[in-house]
């Protein structure tokens, strides 16, 4: 077990760009390690990914290993598109470029699984599915950290499931390599998927609320950017996933959540909550501009009376500006046409939990494709 801690370069951080321990065989190391880790500080949006990445890749790994590397993110890293007020627009200021990194791992056979924290990561998804998807790994979606142990082990037990099946995938890649044959990626996969079928293999497989997680392969813009060779041929391509805009409501329970919309409301439908007794006055003044955005989330009315809201890191306040709130001062606006419908509906129940589990099942074609991946990467295979 090893751990790499991220932040971010100065001036956005003062801290620590990356904090690495190396391989240890105590759980009580590991345990103390994370016990004296924390989140805090940061300035923009993007964090230093990439060079936590290269740390990762020259830890002591050992050649006999299995190895797996679980990245858990939040935020996308420096250099990607659509991240508003990056301090480091052109990439990472140490000149690293993650997507050489993830192919470097893929070579050295280290697979990638990233927890990407949702909703924050969710713009940038499609570029963590494609580093996962090239080291034959898997892009895991997290909204509560609860279910983090389920992550690790069920990723952990599928790898060391499909990695016993791997010697068959290379004796299909060996022969093509021998006989001059230049090989098709999904040609190949596809080979190899129909023979395990036939021969009735079964693999660990992990699910998510029973169902198959997605394919890197199925999501036309992650395919697309786990086939470039680069991190400036990925800024060129990428296009961030654009957000449903975020609503209030409350659970059965009364508990309030937020959820990602989908469907339209009633034109004059209408969210009321409290303001915080750190909300400020300026919240709620109709008059008021609209701040500049900073790391916390906020809501409010503009001079022209539209509401806005502005998204980032840190504790979520519910407005920005000066001097306080009469007791009791309710903050109210239009929910817009794009609101979900349960969004404020107050008997409507929180949204679903998600629930991981490792369980054994037929090989899929997924599955098959990736050990390809991991394959044609640790013979540095050309492909077609």
């Amino acid at each position: 077990m090893a751990l790499v801690n991220y932040r971010d370069h100065p001036p956005q951080d003062s801290s620590y760009v990356t904090e690495v321990h190396d391989f240890t065989s105590s759980p009580n190391t590991m345990k103390g390690w994370l016990t004296n880790t924390s989140a805090s500080g940061g300035g923009d949006l993007p964090e230093a990914v990439a060079d936590a990445l290269h740390d990762v890749l020259k830890l002591s790994w050992r050649d006999e290993a299995t190895k797996i590397c679980v990245c858990i993110s939040d935020a996308p890293p420096h250099g990607l598109p659509g991240c508003g007020g990056d301090g480091f627009p052109e990439g990472c200021p140490a000149g690293i470029d993650p997507i050489k990194v993830v192919k470097e791992m893929a070579e050295k056979g280290i697979t990638l699984y990233v927890a990407g924290c949702e909703p924050s990561i969710t713009p940038y998804k499609n570029f963590f599915m494609a580093i996962a998807y090239i080291t034959g790994g898997q892009y895991v979606p997290l909204s509560r950290a609860k279910v983090l142990s389920q992550v690790i082990v069920g990723g952990a037990q599928e790898e060391l499931s499909l990695e016993q099946l791997m010697e068959e995938v290379n004796e299909e890649v060996q022969a093509d390599m021998a006989a001059g044959r230049t090989i098709d990626e999904e040609e190949m996969s596809r080979r190899v998927h129909t023979k395990m079928m036939a021969k009735g293999i079964r693999s660990k497989q992990m699910f998510k609320n029973n169902a198959n997680l997605t394919s890197a392969g199925d999501v036309p813009m992650a395919n697309a950017l786990s086939k470039l060779d680069s991190f400036a041929a990925v800024q060129t391509a990428f296009k961030p996933e654009p957000s449903s805009s975020s609503f209030g409501g409350f659970g059965s329970g009364g508990a309030p959540y937020m959820e990602m919309g989908r469907g339209a409301p009633p034109p004059v439908a209408m969210m009321q909550c409290p303001l915080p007794a750190t909300a400020h006055a300026e919240s709620f003044n109709l008059s008021a501009p609209a701040p500049e955005p900073s790391s916390s989330s906020f809501g409010g009315f503009g001079a022209s009376g539209a509401p806005y809201m502005a998204m980032g890191r840190g504790a979520p306040h519910m407005a920005m500006g000066w001097g306080l709130p009469p007791p009791g001062a309710m903050l109210q606006c239009p929910l817009p046409p794009s609101a979900h419908a349960e969004s404020y509906n107050l008997s409507a129940p929180a949204p679903e939990e998600e629930d991981y589990e490792c369980r054994e099942s037929e090989i899929t074609y997924d599955q098959a494709s990736r050990m390809v991946k991991k394959s044609l990467a640790r013979h540095q295979v050309v492909k077609k």
